[in-house]
């Protein structure tokens, strides 16, 4: 974790647009004023379950997981954090602690804004207010519809939706390296690593994907839709 000092530059940042579109020059320089930039490392833990919420965690570059244990001590994810994405909106106006882990999945950047700084602007701002309240929902539409769509579909279903997620969301390619592991991905779509591993190579077998280690290339992507979509 590096911690940064860059200058302020909260007007061109995304963040301006996703986040703070309704809010004055003055504002929005308080804002700046008392944000935190901070630097992750793949596979560093950027919020642990349980931790007391002190900061409002926006991701500018990289992939995150949010994760939380299960009963029985397993990892379970719940969804995976790109670019421009508020990581702290599903606990933070609801708990005092985090409900669940954040975890760098590749090289990452953070913004931290101060939490109080944002409470007030939701007493004071009723659009600012309106905005969050949005992105909130939006947040856990996206988690929930992305759970069921997982939910409903067989094994070689599931590996597929992943391996495209990864394709045709974050990378925009055929050829990939894959941020997760082969337990993480178990852990994502609630299956066992085991047959993870033998539906990759399944699936390598049969020429719809070819895999040198965790770079991916997708050879046969029509077969690989179908498979998510009906498998």
């Amino acid at each position: 974790m590096d911690e940064l000092s860059e200058k302020c530059t909260c007007a061109e940042c995304h963040m301006r647009t996703l986040f703070f579109a309704h809010v004055s020059k003055d504002e929005l320089q308080k804002v700046c004023s008392l944000k935190t930039e901070v630097a992750y490392g793949k596979g560093d833990v950027i919020v642990k379950e349980g931790d007391k919420i002190g900061g409002f965690l926006y991701l500018q570059k990289g992939l995150l997981k949010l994760s939380r244990k299960t009963s029985d001590g397993r990892d379970q994810i719940l969804c995976i954090s790109k670019p421009f994405d508020f990581v702290s909106l599903l606990s933070v106006f609801s708990a005092s602690e985090f409900n669940y882990s954040v975890t760098a999945i590749s090289d990452s950047l953070t913004c931290v804004l101060d939490f109080n700084m944002v409470k007030d602007l939701v007493k004071e701002n009723g659009s600012f207010a309106l905005d969050l309240i949005q992105k909130l929902s939006e947040t856990s539409d996206q988690i929930i519809l992305n759970s069921l769509e997982i939910k409903r579909k067989h094994l070689h279903g599931r590996v597929a939706h992943v391996l495209l997620f990864f394709s045709d969301d974050i990378y925009k390619s055929a050829v990939f390296e894959l941020p997760l592991s082969r337990k993480e991905i178990a852990e994502y779509i609630g299956m066992t690593t085991e047959n993870v591993i033998r539906t990759l190579s399944e699936f390598r077998k049969d020429g719809i994907i070819g895999i040198e280690g965790k770079r991916i290339t997708i050879i046969d992507s029509d077969r690989l839709h179908s498979i998510s979509e009906h498998g």
